[in-house]
């Protein structure tokens, strides 16, 4: 079920995550073994997918890319340890894992030969149906995760899986350690009909996106889109609304992104976070997000900051 009208990529994981049977390592057994059970394959942070037909209402005719899913009980058998294998949840009865590779040889040229090709997620996500893209950011952000955090930050010690791969647990001194979602406010400044948007040194010549920073501890949403208004464009926020949110899986973040009105336009870079600020009209907005404004561009349509400044530009 739809919760919003806006769903930005990566977003409408259709998976029930099935959270109550996480701890049930019988149940969890028996569906990794059971051969209807299902699995995503992620290498070094790339997925296994496949073409498909075009839709029949496809204008350019090429084919599509959907997940190349796996067997189960083959994807345990790769994983050869549960530090490899995460249970999703469920598609209707049938179980969802995936399996975490890694290691200089393509898998799809080896015991994954004819099943389909890997490719990084950010390049083939535009292609993905939504629910299969949702699917693999939860994949790609978890193992992320578990490999980061390997060892225990209590006591150092290495921890171990457990839940279904969706928490760690340190044999030594039973501290528990649960996936990290870092939240990241980004918002699209606004004042007297203009939207404010601004690059980074290390962005390709002329992109332009809109401004975000992660929130601190013992801030509010608002808060902290404030704060970044100030410190990279020295922007004072007098109104600060909720447009939509987008799981972002480089590693694992969670962007919300934000409608800012500001109290004036002179705005100034602040030179570390930013190079260069630039307040954009209507009009170029529109022109900005098509490609159609000389000397540049803006973040692709995957990203929450295109759909941001499309959703503003667009609005009559």
């Amino acid at each position: 079920m739809a919760l919003s009208i806006i769903t930005n990529t990566f977003a409408g994981n259709p998976l029930d995550r099935a959270s109550e049977r996480r701890g049930d390592e019988a149940w969890l057994a028996e569906k990794a073994d059971d051969p209807h059970s299902l699995a995503v394959a992620i290498w070094n942070g790339k997925a296994l997918v496949e073409d498909v037909p075009p839709p029949a209402d496809a204008e350019d005719g090429k084919p599509g890319v959907q997940i190349a899913y796996l067997r189960a009980d083959m994807a345990k058998d790769l994983a050869g340890t549960p530090e490899r294998l995460l249970f999703m949840g469920l598609w209707k009865d049938i179980a969802v894992f995936a399996v975490d590779l890694e290691g200089g040889a393509d898998p799809a040229e080896g015991p994954l030969q004819g099943l389909g090709r890997f490719e990084e997620l950010r390049g083939v996500a535009p292609a993905l149906p939504p629910p299969d893209a949702g699917i693999l950011a939860t994949a790609k952000s978890m193992f992320e995760w578990r490999r980061k955090h390997r060892w225990c930050s209590n006591c150092g010690q290495e921890s171990r899986v457990i839940d279904g791969g969706w928490k760690r647990e340190c044999p030594a001194c039973q501290a528990e350690h649960f996936p990290r979602t870092d939240p990241v406010a980004i918002m699209l400044a606004l004042n007297e009909g203009k939207c404010l948007l601004g690059r980074q040194a290390a962005w390709p010549p002329g992109m332009y996106s809109a401004l975000a920073g992660f929130v601190e501890p013992g801030e509010t949403i608002e808060e902290a889109c404030a704060r970044e208004l100030m410190e990279e464009a020295g922007l004072t926020a007098t109104a600060v609304r909720y447009h939509s949110s987008q799981p972002w899986p480089w590693p694992s973040s969670l962007m919300m992104g934000l409608i800012a009105d500001v109290d004036s336009q002179v705005a100034a870079p602040d030179q570390t976070e930013l190079e260069a600020v630039r307040w954009f009209t209507k009009a170029e907005a529109r022109a900005l997000i098509r490609g159609e404004m000389e000397g540049f561009f803006a973040p692709p349509p995957l990203a929450i900051a295109h759909q941001l400044i499309k959703a503003w530009a667009e609005d009559e």
